[in-house]
């Protein structure tokens, strides 16, 4: 039996990075547990060991680690495949170290350290002196330890305040400076004390000195209301709506009270939030004016790159587009052509929506090509995206795309790339398929036949395989079988499709980039394609090194789905017709031509990969079965498609405004809602004249403003 592969893991937690004169970096300080890792092993798995070691909630945490020989960059582990990554990159070695670090400032960019790690409670406080708060004030906690960093004085003062009302109690400042602040607990002879300092090495106000431990009774909730002051309050609501734009005030006084123990009046609330949306707005209004300079700076830095800004005649903003050279040369020199379009989930703005285009590697991974930042999805901005995205991918080849059909982009494909082949997205498909079943009586287990066959229609090489799906479904429901037959089989059936899918069905294979960009961030465009850019960068590093260590021909997936059909291949067998056309017989006959790469059933020429009959075959005559694989699976070609770099860009503070124009937000929509059901007669007499407080028009309110601003 072959030795199972095992990395042992130091995880370490409650120290804190120090950035060395050759711009390594080395952890210091906290405590560690050594953890055995298995290949196999999950993700969540590891977290529930980690857990139990330390006595800690991952939630609010990630994980990260060192590639071997390089201490620079921070790798995140994010999922199971990435787990795997980490146990490849160090068999050799057998050991790495995990970093259990807290997400308060975690940035896109891997080379920059995330927040130090240190337990919520340093000392040796007991629960009782704690006010406890529910799961939703948990996750607000502001102030966690020594070592923990803030952007400046100011910041720091704001966690604070939110600090002790969550606490329940009063402090005092002793010190109040812009280079250090120090407070205590205004309870007599209370030891509880925060010292904090500004650190000229980090430009940071970092936490030097705490002590949790209250004897005067701090965190009963009672104290906490007397800093709860307007600023205070405006604050507050301007993180809720970060997070959701749609928020009522009824839901943030219900909020306020049950995570801080704050009473306030629904007046109150309105009339903070109305402050926090202006303040929101006029921040927003200066982060698209970043867009220009933004812009540029990407052609800068990333030379080979495509960056297009889209305004309005009036400046307004309109469209954002980019694709990193890394992204173009890897996907024309290391990708099939197979693209998949899809928008990305936002949690939190409204703003705007970001289309997505990504091919897929030799490894079956996603491949981010280009991306874009639209005021709507709608047919003219997918429109105006593909006419962007012609620019960086090569028209050499006919090009298969992958998408939903809605918005317009059934009939945006073919108006850019003529030559292309559209594939409806089966996931879509199959969610429609589950709401025309929902309109007839049928039990489930007639409801499950028929959706099983509607998969393996889609998946069917032949047509006679795709009838006899669609007779079992006939022999359900004619209706739903119609549906079928008029949902269009030639754009989602493999006995039908023309184009190259690789035995992709669904744009699901993108799932993984709506996890890319932290909530924070979703504020600005600037942001969020600086976090994606930071992500492409640190994963194209990961594969390109974790490639360096495959010897194997093919990729490591394709080469485990090649060895499982070069297994079943031994059991059928071949007549020779020719030196390149072969008979094999099994279940069923087939005819497979090597000089042609073709077998008749179909798998050869949809999979890109030698079917089981092609391999028996081969096999016959002493053949390498590697000589008729599609070039795109070989570990070379995968190496090439992560060959170029994405280089860093430099922070947002340095904007220079005067290298470029202006941009504004785009217009603002009136809040989606409940329309107006009874018609308003125009010969009634106005007794009073309404002003819109939004659009300062007459004869509406500010719930019915159709203005756009």
């Amino acid at each position: 039996m072959a030795e199972e592969k095992i990395v042992v893991a130091i995880c370490q937690y409650g120290g804190e990075f120090v950035t060395n004169s050759d711009g390594t970096m080395s952890y210091t300080g906290g405590e560690a547990h050594a953890v055995d890792i298995k290949r196999d092993m999950l993700l969540d798995e590891l977290k529930s060991e980690i857990t139990s070691l330390f006595n800690i909630d991952l939630s609010g945490m990630s994980m990260k680690y060192f590639l071997p020989n390089n201490k620079r960059t921070l790798i995140m582990i994010s999922c199971d495949k990435d787990l795997q990554r980490m146990v490849d990159f160090n068999l050799n070695v057998g050991a790495t170290e995990v970093y259990i670090l807290n997400r308060v400032d975690n940035r896109a960019n891997g080379s920059i350290p995330a927040e130090p790690s240190t337990p919520l409670f340093t000392s040796l406080t007991t629960l009782d002196d704690v006010r406890p708060l529910n799961s939703n004030a948990l996750l607000g906690v502001t102030i966690t330890g020594v070592g923990q960093e803030f952007d400046n004085v100011k910041d720091f003062r704001a966690q604070l305040c939110k600090y002790g009302i969550e606490k329940g109690f009063i402090y005092r400042f002793i010190k109040n400076e812009t280079s250090r602040v120090t407070a205590r607990c205004v309870g007599e002879n209370c030891p509880w004390r925060i010292h904090a300092s500004e650190s000229s090495r980090k430009q940071k106000f970092i936490i030097k000195k705490i002590n949790h431990l209250h004897t005067c009774g701090g965190g009963n909730g009672k104290d906490g209301n007397r800093r709860a002051t307007r600023q205070w309050l405006t604050s507050i609501i301007k993180e809720k709506l970060h997070e959701s734009p749609q928020c009522k005030p009824k839901e943030i006084v219900k909020e306020l009270y049950d995570n801080f123990g704050v009473h306030v009046s629904y007046s109150q609330v309105w009339r903070g939030r109305e402050v926090a949306q202006k303040e929101l707005f006029n921040t927003l209004k200066e982060t698209y004016n970043h867009l220009p300079w933004f812009c540029q700076r990407i052609l800068d830095t990333n030379p080979g790159s495509v960056a297009m800004l889209s305004t309005s005649l009036d400046s307004k903003f309109r469209r954002f587009f980019v694709s990193f050279h890394a992204s173009i040369h890897g996907f024309e020199h290391g990708c099939r052509p197979l693209i998949f379009l899809d928008r990305i989930a936002l949690r939190t703005t409204t703003q705007c929506k970001l289309l997505a285009a990504a091919a897929v590697d030799g490894d079956d991974a996603v491949f981010p090509v280009a991306f874009a930042a639209v005021e709507d999805e709608s047919y003219n901005s997918w429109l105006w995206f593909l006419a962007q995205l012609r620019y960086v991918v090569p028209t050499s080849h006919s090009i298969t795309f992958v998408s939903n059909r809605q918005k317009g982009l059934e009939e945006a494909i073919p108006q850019i790339f003529q030559d292309s082949h559209h594939s409806y997205c089966l996931h879509h498909l199959m969610e429609d398929f589950k709401e025309e079943l929902k309109k007839g009586m049928w039990s489930q287990q007639a409801k499950d036949t028929m959706a099983n066959a509607f998969t393996l229609a889609a998946q069917a090489c032949t047509i006679e395989e795709f009838n006899t799906c669609i007779q079992t479904i006939r022999n359900i429901s004619t209706d739903v079988a119609d549906w079928v037959i008029s949902a269009k089989p030639e754009n989602w059936s493999d006995a039908f499709f023309k184009g190259a899918r690789y035995d992709h069905f669904s744009t699901n294979i993108m799932d993984p980039l709506n996890t890319w960009i932290p909530v924070k961030h979703e504020a600005t465009i600037a942001q969020m394609v600086d976090s994606i850019r930071g992500k492409l960068m640190e994963v194209m590093q990961a594969r390109r090194d974790a490639s360096s260590t495959w010897d194997s021909i093919l990729t490591p997936s394709i080469e485990q789905k090649l060895q499982k059909e070069m297994a079943s291949a031994r059991k059928l067998d071949v007549l020779c017709s020719s030196e390149s056309v072969f008979e094999v017989r099994g279940k069923l006959v087939h005819v497979v031509n090597s000089g042609t790469w073709e077998c008749t059933c179909q798998r050869w020429q949809l999979s890109g990969l030698p079917c089981v009959h092609a391999i028996a075959a081969f096999n016959r005559v002493g053949r390498s079965v590697y000589d008729y694989c599609s070039k795109y699976f070989q570990t070379d070609i995968y190496r090439l498609a992560y060959s170029a770099s994405i280089q860093p860009i430099p922070d947002i503070e340095t904007i220079d405004f005067s290298s470029g124009g202006s941009s504004y937000p785009p217009p603002t929509r009136r809040p989606p809602g409940r329309p107006r059901r009874k018609r308003i007669n125009p010969n009634k007499p106005v007794t009073m004249t309404r002003l819109c407080s939004r659009c300062k028009g007459v004869g509406h309110n500010k719930a019915t403003c159709e203005v756009l601003l």
